[in-house]
């Protein structure tokens, strides 16, 4: 592929002694060796900075994560920063996983805070990123940043911000950031000199802290003490988890925590594993086979970052099996309500949160236990939102969503796989003193409020033509929906991009409550709910299956859950998905 005047003029630009010599040899390697596939991807664009931040490849070229890119990306942070608390002290907190030039990179992003007069507070080693959510407030910063690209694959890495309450930032911010940064169109712009008297190293003192935070999740202390040697496995796939989930479980009262040790050094080549993504089964076997040859009772893990959390048990037949994120969600929910119901510690208060795409037995068991529920669309940062829109007036108790991500209290404002995990074995605690697994406790938890199996497929459609196959898909779902779906009446559209929920059998609308997004749910008299969701990041088209089927007894279980997971089948090739 030839390169363009505008992909060449930006070489030129980088192989100019404004960039490092280090940069342009990698330039130049590429050039002499004729690349131009390579060299056209590096360069075609400017890595953007999304609502979330920045996350790609690393590497030479505008389109790549750098010193560069970053480096611009926080000049245009502090800008944003110094207009929006104008005339006071700014401080920022700053933390990064284990992938490779993560410490590089927060070292580079401390510099150009300080460098612009910003208070950088800088995580002496890597750290978890919902440790990174809970220093912000606990240290009255008005910003922060943590160096991940979470689960990606090695090659990446990426810059997530966050605002003063120790959330993602959102609507405005997100925006106005991404238009300070792009007003930086030279690096000649960015102030790389840090300035050595604004920068303070952090660590155990915040993890002290956050640590006594989270033991104060604890709702059955007595069971730990009686369990306390529950034989745990825990794996960090390579990351920070290592730092705080360990000691976490040592504060709860866990004895009996052996590390997955292949996977317990931090290591940003994941040499273990395909994808450090507790999500994939692969990524979890080292730890299921230590599992299983301990003879342990519960496998945890986490990835990169530590804000999702993966969990093993052992289903009837003593085999080890992986509960998915629905699953986890609505266990630590039931045990975190039915728990504060039964000790007294319930309030009028109290919600939980799940995200739209999440299984609706969240809302079944809030409303069993009299706690308000509400739903926002799918990404953590709207959870965090809706807790500080609420502070004050209600109290925030835990919420979740499908990909494995949970958070239980509010010092924390991002998911956070490291309080999951001390829940999570507390629970297994909980579960074993009455003489019962957690996979025997889900399954009771199903008995009570039926069996909700889900699943996604994800479809991917690369380039132009795939973005309006996939907005043809989309269109076609609105104006052409299924009136019914395995055999069951479809009875409620709810269509989030033109914000309204539409009962067929009523014929009414009302507002759906979050902001726009396209979208599209239909939901059935069975209690099944299909959603379809193009990807914000990526060339895909997302569908969410969620079958609900009642369940007599636990002995019904396996027989109720294949015709579920039929249903699920029939209801995809209604749908022509495959």
């Amino acid at each position: 592929m030839a390169l363009s005047p505008a992909v060449q003029q930006r070489i030129d630009t980088w192989l100019t002694p404004a960039y490092d010599a280090d940069t342009q040899a990698e330039i130049k390697q590429l050039v002499d060796s004729h690349q131009d596939d390579a060299l056209n991807d590096a360069f075609y664009r400017s890595l953007e900075f999304g609502t979330g931040g920045l996350r790609g490849l690393m590497g030479a070229g505008s389109n790549r994560m750098n010193r560069y890119t970053l480096g611009m990306a926080a000049q245009g942070l502090s800008n944003y920063l110094k207009q929006s608390f104008p005339n006071e002290p700014i401080s920022a907190a700053i933390a990064h996983d284990s992938r490779n030039n993560s410490r590089k990179f927060a070292e580079l992003v401390a510099n150009i805070f300080s460098a612009n007069g910003i208070t950088a507070y800088l995580f002496d080693d890597l750290r978890p990123t919902p440790e990174l959510s809970f220093a912000i407030r606990h240290l009255g910063c008005q910003s922060g940043c943590v160096i991940t690209a979470s689960h990606n694959p090695k090659e990446y890495n990426g810059f997530k911000v966050y605002w003063n309450d120790g959330a993602q930032v959102v609507s405005p911010h997100d925006t106005n950031i991404i238009t300070e940064v792009n007003k930086i169109t030279d690096v000649s712009e960015v102030k790389f000199e840090g300035n050595p008297n604004l920068i303070h190293i952090i660590g155990k003192e915040v993890d002290d802290a956050y640590l006594a935070e989270v033991k104060k999740l604890s709702i059955d202390p007595a069971a730990v003490r009686a369990q306390h040697d529950l034989g745990i496995v825990y794996t960090p796939l390579h990351g920070s988890g290592v730092k705080l989930v360990p000691p976490a479980l040592a504060e709860f009262g866990f004895t009996n925590v052996s590390l997955v040790q292949a996977q317990a050094t931090p290591d940003g080549n994941f040499p273990t594993v395909q994808s450090p993504n507790p999500e994939e089964k692969s990524a979890m076997q080292l730890a299921l086979d230590q599992a299983k040859a301990q003879n342990a009772d519960l496998v945890l893990a986490t990835d990169p970052d530590a804000d999702r959390v993966g969990v093993g048990v052992k289903n009837d037949q003593g085999e080890w099996v992986l509960l998915n994120g629905n699953q986890t969600a609505a266990l630590l929910t039931h045990y975190i309500l039915s728990a504060r119901a039964r000790t007294g510690k319930h309030q009028p208060h109290d919600f939980i949160v799940y995200t739209i795409v999440t299984s609706e037995i969240l809302g079944d068991i809030a409303h069993h236990y009299g706690v308000t529920y509400y739903r926002t669309l799918t990404g953590f940062k709207y959870i965090a939102g809706l807790i500080r829109e609420l502070m004050g007036q209600q109290q925030y108790i835990c919420g979740g969503e499908e990909s494995y991500g949970f958070l239980i209290g509010d010092f924390v404002r991002d998911k956070d796989a490291v309080s999951a995990c001390a829940l999570v074995a507390e629970m297994a605690a909980v579960a074993k003193a009455q003489g019962r697994t957690l996979y025997e406790e889900m399954q009771r938890m199903y008995t009570q409020f039926g069996l909700y199996v889900e699943d996604l497929i994800s479809l991917t459609k690369k380039g132009q033509r795939g973005a309006e196959e996939i907005q043809e898909m989309m269109k076609n779902l609105r104006q052409n929906p299924p009136k019914s779906l395995a055999g069951s009446p479809v009875v409620e559209i709810r269509d989030y991009q033109t914000g309204k929920l539409h009962n067929l059998q009523t014929g009414t609308e009302t507002p759906t409550g979050v902001e726009s997004s396209n979208v599209l749910q239909f939901l059935t008299a069975a209690g099944d709910k299909v959603s379809a969701r193009p990807s914000g990041t990526e060339p895909k088209i997302k569908f969410y299956f969620s079958v609900k089927e009642p369940l007599a007894s636990i002995a019904d279980y396996e027989p109720t859950h294949k015709k579920a997971e039929a249903k699920i089948k029939q209801i995809i090739e209604e749908m022509q998905l495959q």
